[in-house]
């Protein structure tokens, strides 16, 4: 995963968090579900890619033994 990538994924997560605070100081419930599905999009994408790279390690790692 890229640089950018990460750099996007982390400010949907803030954006998100954001976005809840403001729910919660309005008492805006649909803002706050809105933040909460944001920042847990950008958790998710995070996780998945972390996932992807590491999977592609050790598939290098164990290629590499041949």
């Amino acid at each position: 995963m890229g640089l950018v990538d990460k750099a996007k994924d982390k400010a949907q997560e803030l954006a998100g968090k954001a976005k809840q605070g403001v729910g919660d100081a309005t008492d805006d419930e649909t803002l706050k579900a809105e933040g909460h599905k944001d920042e847990t999009a950008g958790k998710l994408k995070s996780t998945g890619e972390d996932l992807k790279e590491k999977a592609a390690e050790k598939f290098n790692d164990l290629k590499d033994r041949d």
